[in-house]
């Protein structure tokens, strides 16, 4: 794990969030999973500013609460109020964007839900979207007008939220209107990307969640994806 840290910030109505990266780089907002904000999310975005050449911003859309097991986690998600941290992912949008660069989003498991809300509501370029899709009406699919990027493991079981079944059928509501992909990856299943602290690895064993011992050609795969869909749609 990189010793690095991102810097605590405020913006739009006093929401709290870290960012990293230059300050005139393209944007990208890293939405957290239902654990809270977490030392896994903040690599994650760090990876990205440094892979990709972002400015990344990660809303702490739980206000500095964090699950450290799966019933604190499902507690926390069953209480968030999805319309505020719409309006909230939305002001991350436009902090962002004040540089006059393009903004992108991306999302894992709840935060891969919110991706495709913020796709439809916050003014973003393109958005990806792991492991976790909305319900209407806070999201309606068929209304998202930018690029989409789906990524999902056969072995999820998360039915009518990240199974294959439900990650196909938003794949064919969005391919009438938009520009999409589907990349659905053999062997794993739910928080696939996972990975930099000993803490998200423990998690995935607490949770079942498959971690074959290829894992991380399938990470590599994935991140290669995320990085020439963002250079595409949000560098250009």
């Amino acid at each position: 794990m990189s010793g690095e840290k991102m810097e605590k910030i405020s913006f739009g109505s006093d929401v709290p969030g870290f960012i990293y990266g230059p300050e005139d780089a393209p944007g990208i907002v890293v939405i957290q999973e239902w654990w809270g904000h977490t030392d896994e999310l903040e690599q994650q975005a760090i990876a990205l500013s440094k892979r990709g050449g972002y400015r990344v911003l990660t809303p702490d859309l739980y206000n500095g609460k964090v699950g450290h097991d799966k019933e604190e986690a499902g507690h926390l998600m069953s209480n968030l109020d999805w319309a505020k941290a719409r309006d909230e992912l939305t002001d991350a949008v436009k902090y962002l964007a004040k540089n006059g660069k393009k903004v992108g989003v991306v999302g894992f498991c709840m935060g891969g839900a919110l991706s495709l809300v913020a796709a439809q509501h916050a003014g973003v370029s393109a958005a990806s979207a792991f492991y976790g899709t909305p319900q209407a009406p806070i999201c309606e699919i068929e209304k998202i007008k930018v690029p989409v990027q789906l990524q999902f493991g056969k072995e999820d079981n998360h039915e009518g939220f990240s199974d294959p079944k439900t990650a196909q059928s938003v794949f064919d509501t969005l391919e009438k209107n938009v520009e999409v992909e589907l990349h659905l990856y053999d062997k794993v299943g739910h928080a696939f990307l996972n990975g930099f602290t000993d803490r998200s690895i423990e998690l995935m064993k607490e949770c079942g969640f498959p971690r074959p011992d290829d894992i991380e050609t399938v990470q590599k795969q994935a991140w290669d994806r995320l990085l020439t869909f963002f250079e595409k749609h949000v560098k250009n």
